[in-house]
């Protein structure tokens, strides 16, 4: 198996289009997905039984065979989140597909033995990469690319494709799959009644349509996806600076859910799992209701404070710096730390460009950190 970190052939040298509004909305996709995740025990689960029809599963075992790592078998469990681009149904109003859609958000999210503690690790979609041969949905053979732009693996081979580029950057096998649906999760904040925010500057971005004061808000879905769209309007204007963004809005929609108080209202509980339901599409050891309820239920003492957000140290590309190279033993000492359900240290992030600029203060939560 090549280590992608340590490859330096050049990839195709074409500069990044701006960024369309359609791939900007599905960075909300997945933050949000995290946030589902990490509090599916807070009451959703109870009545997933249901709405058992909601739930579409892909099999991504069959899909990937036995070319990938052996199972931790360690009470850990890793789980990638993607956010797909598609453009089907009510998602039209973001945009037109380009001709295959891709996932321009991943989280890799660890959930440490006892499942008290968990690890984000966001994988910025411009990372070069060694894409992996893989096998589509259809059973065919899409070949590999040496410094690929990560987010191109699920263009090309689907979910599975994803999953074993993930796999092979990481040397950790996935637990489990998920992927959402942007618009389901802008209805899943409205559902919840919005998510509570504090900026500590103004932010006004014309790109994602969002104007906020300093001060305090409460975001109805379509602010939300302005902020976790928003580019422009804070920091460097980079990708890197818009995923702290995200952190910071993933932590708040998580203390959001879990003070609401779900079991007090039986229908704001069933609104909310119908819209969860339909947001999501996981693999197919979590695509019935009695499993989706058992991987809630082992999750459901995991609050914001409990989760550390750290993106994958990279640093710019110097041959294009609308690409970004993973840093090699800053990386490793990343996925080593998840390997072992270890914390990840202080020192992997340190030098990373992800971990740097002025985006990180902008939003805060009364769980930031």
């Amino acid at each position: 198996m090549t280590d992608p970190i340590n490859s330096r052939i050049r990839g195709r040298g074409k500069r990044r289009k701006p960024v369309s509004g359609r791939r900007r909305a599905t960075t909300f996709v997945a933050w949000s997905a995290g946030a589902l995740v990490l509090v599916g025990g807070s009451g959703l689960g109870y009545v997933y039984f249901k709405l058992d029809g909601n739930l579409r599963g892909v099999d991504i075992n069959a899909q990937l065979g036995r070319d990938r790592p052996a199972n931790a078998d360690n009470g850990s469990q890793d789980i990638l989140v993607l956010g797909s681009d598609s453009r089907a149904g009510a998602n039209a109003k973001y945009g037109k597909d380009g001709g295959g859609a891709r996932s321009d958000t991943a989280m890799i999210v660890h959930v440490y033995k006892g499942h008290k503690k968990a690890a984000v690790v966001s994988v910025p979609r411009d990372t070069l990469v060694d894409r992996p041969d893989c096998t589509d949905s259809a059973g065919r053979t899409v070949a590999g690319q040496r410094l690929a732009m990560f987010n191109t693996a699920y263009e090309v081979g689907g979910p599975a494709c994803a999953v074993k580029t993930v796999e092979q950057m990481s040397g950790i096998r996935m637990d489990h799959y998920i992927e959402v649906d942007f618009t389901g999760f802008k209805r899943l904040v409205d559902e919840l009644g919005g998510v509570k925010i504090t900026t500590t500057q103004a932010i006004d971005d014309t790109k994602s349509h969002l104007k906020l004061a300093p001060g305090t808000h409460t975001l109805d879905g379509e602010q939300s996806l302005g902020l976790v769209r928003t580019r422009h309007g804070v920091g460097d204007g980079s990708d890197l600076g818009r995923i702290q963004l995200q952190q910071s809005f993933v932590k708040a929609l998580i203390e959001q859910v879990k003070s609401i108080g779900l079991f007090s209202s039986p229908k704001k509980l069933y609104d909310l799992a119908d819209t969860a339901t339909k947001a999501i599409t996981p693999d197919s050891q979590l695509d019935s209701v009695n499993e989706l309820i058992g991987f809630a239920d082992g999750l459901k003492s995991l609050g914001a404070k409990d989760v550390h957000m750290v993106t994958l140290p990279v640093r710019y590309d110097p041959a294009d710096p609308n690409r970004v190279l993973p840093l090699t033993e800053a990386a490793r000492q990343v996925w080593t730390a998840l390997a072992r359900d270890k914390p990840i240290p202080a020192s992997a992030t340190k030098d990373s460009a992800g971990d740097k600029g002025p985006a990180r203060t902008v939003v805060e939560t009364a769980a930031t950190g």
